[in-house]
């Protein structure tokens, strides 16, 4: 999987580029608020069809579409793939009211659903930012775990979208419930939230199950690469945390890991016992038991959108006792791991997009990323320095030059 050709049409600061990738590695350089970051989002752009920073899809049109008939911003990118090229598309078209963008999407000239887009060309991007996929809120680490899985499985996509809109209903239908001081025991509210129970059992242990499997690859992955990042010093584990337990660890265990409390020996479910249908056994038992609760609280309380991921560096949770520095290793050894785990998955490497990382590495973390960058097809980095990459890795990459939004082939001194 290689991107070929780029182009933007009022994307951010770009008011057009036309770009073809010529070698695995691209080396961008140029100063803060140029267009490094934008030129990232726009390739991850199509290879999840959402935004890596927008809160609203219109805030990628750049200004100078407000010179067009009518103003639009496009994403387009050609993707070499075994079975031939394919072209991506994302057109943003003005729908005229109060600045409103409406998006439509193309793959091979055909209009396509946005779920459509995905999987066509695989991404993995990295931000100075992403230090929060440690330190943030758990539907950041949430949120990482389906953008990732999205991108390698489309029934995982389905399975999340039709899980997150019978959770939307089922909270509806809960806090009416509530309101109206409905009692858990009778026949009629029981069979009103059996229905949405099927539901959200079906398509929840559906993604529950595809992150615990997802998280197999990841967390040995991840605990080398973490171990070559802090030279041998520490020990990674990535820990899935239910909001119930699913049933394979002992009652011990569970409290433990609920807590933030386990040892690597616990942390991992076995692949052999991990079935959908078992777990969705337990989680409709767990939705039954606890019912009352739920009514009480008008909402649902147990499933994957309540779960989270626990980063352990020598068996201490990094969000509460790690350095910045700390934090920021464990989300750059996750997201390499990604790579690998992404590529084992679906036997095509990703592209991996790294934005301004070196600057906040020492050279032990500096020769780490570049050695593991070998190991990828294709790499997008950019840079504020030349100097924080060495003369040999300038020497087989692609150099450019990025200014005001405008990109042209560099040759530093």
């Amino acid at each position: 999987m290689f991107l070929s050709h780029l182009t933007l049409e009022h994307f951010r600061n770009y008011r057009a580029l036309s770009h073809d990738f010529a070698a695995p590695f691209t080396l961008i350089q140029g100063r803060n608020a140029q267009g490094k970051t934008n030129l990232l989002e726009a390739i991850h752009y199509l290879a999840t069809s959402k935004s890596s920073h927008a809160r609203a899809e219109n805030e990628v049109v750049g200004w100078s579409a407000a010179g067009e008939p009518i103003p639009y911003s496009r994403i387009r990118g050609v993707v070499q793939q075994r079975a031939g090229d394919v072209e991506l598309e994302i057109l943003f078209s003005y729908r005229g009211d109060a600045g409103s963008y409406a998006k439509q999407v193309r793959v091979n000239n055909v209009n396509r659903r946005g779920v459509d887009l995905i999987g066509n060309l695989r991404a993995v991007l990295f931000l100075p930012e992403d230090v929060v996929l440690v330190s943030g809120s758990p539907a950041e680490r949430r949120r990482y775990l389906d953008i990732a899985l999205c991108q390698i499985d489309r029934n995982y996509t389905q399975h999340l979208s039709h899980y997150q809109k019978v959770t939307t209903q089922r909270n509806s239908l809960l806090r009416q419930l509530r309101e109206e001081n409905a009692n858990y025991r009778d026949p009629g509210i029981v069979a009103q939230l059996r229905f949405w129970d099927e539901q959200l059992v079906e398509h929840g242990a559906f993604v529950l199950a595809r992150r615990y499997g997802f998280l197999a690859r990841l967390d040995p992955a991840a605990r080398g690469l973490h171990r070559e990042l802090s030279a041998g010093l520490e020990t990674l584990q990535l820990v899935y945390q239910p909001s119930f337990d699913p049933g394979f660890l002992g009652e011990a265990d569970y409290r433990r890991l609920a807590n933030g409390d386990i040892t690597p020996h616990t942390g991992r479910l076995p692949d052999s016992s991990l079935t959908v249908a078992a777990l969705q056994e337990t989680f409709q038992k767990k939705l039954e038991s606890r019912r009352s609760r739920e009514l009480a609280a008008g909402a649902t309380l147990y499933g994957p959108h309540r779960d989270d991921l626990a980063f352990l560096v020598n068996e201490r949770d990094l969000r509460t006792y790690g350095s910045r520095g700390q934090q920021r290793t464990g989300a750059l050894a996750l997201k390499l791991a990604e790579v690998q785990a992404m590529t084992a998955e679906t036997g095509e490497s990703p592209i991996l997009l790294l934005d301004d990382v070196m600057s906040e590495l020492d050279a032990q973390r500096r020769a780490t990323l570049l050695a593991a960058l070998h190991g990828v097809p294709q790499a997008v980095v950019t840079t504020t320095d030349w100097e924080d990459f060495s003369p040999a890795f300038r020497a087989q990459a692609q150099l450019l030059h990025v200014d005001g939004g405008v990109l042209c082939p560099a040759s530093p001194s």
